[in-house]
């Protein structure tokens, strides 16, 4: 490998030459001071100091000159790189100190005048939303029912069919209320409503509950650890899964539009059996689209979960299962909501930004 060339000379480099180096730092000066905006002096920035104006272009030729000529060459592209570098500075600090005088006069606003103007309060989208499947299941001719949101633990698991070692107990799920003996939990679902309106109301009977619920789940895009859930349940001689098919159809068809259907696909639920996983037919693509984001092009989207009341759910609270047969289903609201309207977000719904509610204020 040869040496470096102990005779090069910085200046016959086209680059190094003074001249052109004067001239660079001209330019780059001219051109701060022709930027009226702090995105022209950005793009002025970008050609006079970025990977390709002619001072870094300079500066990298220092690197193949023998040592003796590094020096002297790095000092005279240092001062035009320090000359360029304090100019840009000060115009920019002229350029913002500008705006911010611009945005003062531009966005003022005289408090004192005086305004007729008095914003409406809105509801909140989930509770529009909770209200809607609410007035679809009373148009069906069935009651709506509320239960405790701090609920009794036989309620929540025992009276569901839940056994004791069921991994839902346990407390990565469930919050339970202090101390530790007091037999009460956040309620994990609305479930607990189908018990207390058997024990209350008895058969026949024909009741959605909707609330809040509360599961141990990080918040995040898809999950909240307070959400809101519809269940509904009916209990009357000769109910059969055809029932519970035509109603979720019903309540697909009226909350996702035309032609938007169920289909059940087998599963298992301690309140129910037989249980199923309840798919929505998808509203976006309609099983049309192999590329569809909505239902990842399966034509499908998961809503909720369903099934025959368990037979030991009908015996706990005192309902003959030789006699009585049942359907339940239950999706959440808040993911209902995000079908319907298009959120990506959960987050979005409990922020409490004003114009995120303002776009369902007129919704009936």
């Amino acid at each position: 490998m040869s040496g470096p060339n102990t005779s090069y000379d910085p200046v016959e480099v086209a680059a190094l030459d003074p001249a052109q180096l004067e001239q660079a730092v001209t330019d780059a000066l001219a051109a701060f001071d022709a930027a009226r905006t702090l995105d022209e002096l950005k793009a002025a920035r970008a050609a006079h100091q970025g990977d390709k104006s002619p001072l870094a272009l300079a500066n990298r030729e220092i690197g193949a000159l023998p040592p003796s000529a590094k020096a002297e060459a790095g000092k005279r592209v240092g001062q035009a790189r320090g000359k360029v570098g304090q100019a840009l500075k000060e115009r920019q600090a002229q350029l913002e100190a500008e705006r911010d005088e611009r945005i003062l006069v531009e966005e003022a606003v005289d408090v004192t005048l005086p305004t007729d103007r008095q914003p409406l309060g809105r509801r909140h989208p989930v509770e529009l939303m909770a209200q809607r499947v609410a007035d679809l299941l009373v148009g069906m001719g069935w009651e709506i029912a509320e239960g405790p949101e701090i609920e009794a633990e036989w309620f929540n698991f025992d009276a569901l069919n839940f056994d004791e070692d069921h991994p839902a107990r346990q407390m990565q799920d469930t919050f339970y209320i202090a101390p530790e003996d007091s037999g009460l939990v956040l309620r994990t679902h609305t479930s607990p409503v189908q018990s207390r309106s058997l024990l209350e109301r008895g058969v026949p009977l024909y009741v959605g509950a909707i609330g809040r619920v509360y599961r141990t789940d990080d918040l995040d895009a898809t999950h909240m650890p307070a959400f809101h859930q519809i269940e509904g349940i009916a209990v009357d001689e000769g109910i059969t899964m055809a029932h519970l098919k035509g109603t979720l159809d019903r309540l697909a068809t009226e909350l996702f539009g035309e032609g938007i259907i169920t289909r059940l696909r087998p599963s298992f639920f301690p309140f129910t059996e037989p249980s199923a996983e309840m798919d929505l037919r998808c509203f976006v693509c309609r099983g049309a689209d192999p590329d569809c984001r909505a239902c990842s092009g399966t034509g499908w989207i998961e809503w909720g979960g369903c099934g025959m009341v368990n037979r030991n759910v009908l015996t706990a609270a005192g309902v003959d299962p030789d006699r009585y047969s049942g359907f339940a289903f239950g999706m959440g609201i808040d993911r209902a909501l995000m079908f319907r309207s298009g959120v990506s977000d959960m987050r979005e719904l409990i922020e409490g930004d004003v114009r995120f509610d303002a776009q369902f204020g007129l919704e009936v």
